[in-house]
């Protein structure tokens, strides 16, 4: 959820790389939003979705302003500060759908804070290139999982999830970042793929409670919205951003 930016290359995420060979949609899918929301159930699980992810994006406006406070040059404070910028913004349309499809923003972020501030509370950086990790390696994670509920929504609603999914410059920011730190002290490579490993385990462990805990957006994940999703899907899902996660990984220079 985004607890947690987006890939280091959207071809490798999944609902990207099957673009090319995936059938034509059907089903909600290939239906407007206008069409999809006379489904109550649907239009209950969007507004989760859309909930979940505007708060998931203010959380990491909060989180790039804070981590700027630990960046070592004054030009990474402007490079931190301006992703938090993006960011920003990304809540501002996510804010402005809810609205503009009935539902109250604040109310529909609200399941969700609990839950969003617990893992940023388990997962505080305790230097400045944890922090970087846990913005590239951790919240990936969430833009994946996101990427992957995207294929089965309406249209109109996949393309605004798929937008504000868009890189805000962070990956190749801390790929450069952390492989540079781990040139000059190869040490601090075992450190931060222990921490990345970490990252990993909390980040699926809360993104399966949230849904769990959601009745609209688990039917959406288990098929009761959304086409084509199955239990079996489900577990075929969290594998290939488990596979997403070891490339990040690679890409950083760390052991998965």
């Amino acid at each position: 959820m985004r607890f947690m930016t987006t890939p280091d290359n959207a071809a490798d995420t999944p609902a990207e790389a099957a673009d090319d060979t995936a059938p034509a949609a059907t089903g909600v899918a290939a239906q407007d939003w206008d069409t999809a929301s006379a489904d109550p159930q649907y239009r209950a699980a969007v507004v989760d979705l859309l909930g979940a992810l505007a708060y998931g994006e203010l959380a990491a406006f909060e989180r790039l302003a804070e981590d700027a406070k630990l960046a070592p040059t004054l030009s990474d404070k402007a490079e931190l500060a301006k992703m938090a910028s993006a960011e920003f913004h990304h809540f501002e349309q996510l804010r402005d759908r809810l609205a503009a499809i009935g539902a109250e923003p604040t109310q529909a972020m609200e399941p969700f804070v609990a839950a969003l501030d617990g893992f940023h509370k388990q997962t505080a950086p305790s230097d400045w290139l944890e922090g970087l990790v846990k913005a590239y390696v951790g919240d990936s994670i969430a833009s994946d999982f996101y990427r992957e509920v995207a294929a089965r929504l309406d249209s109109d609603t996949r393309g605004l999830v798929l937008a504000v999914l868009d890189d805000t410059g962070h990956a190749g920011f801390a790929i450069e970042k952390v492989r540079a730190a781990i040139d000059a002290d190869p040490r601090v490579g075992g450190r931060l793929a222990l921490w990345a490993r970490r990252l990993m385990g909390e980040a699926l462990s809360q993104s399966q409670r949230v849904v769990a805990d959601r009745d609209a957006l688990s039917t959406m994940l288990v098929g009761g919205v959304a086409d084509g999703f199955d239990l079996a899907e489900v577990g075929r899902m969290f594998s290939r951003i488990t596979e997403a996660h070891t490339k990040r990984m690679a890409a950083l220079g760390l052991a998965a």
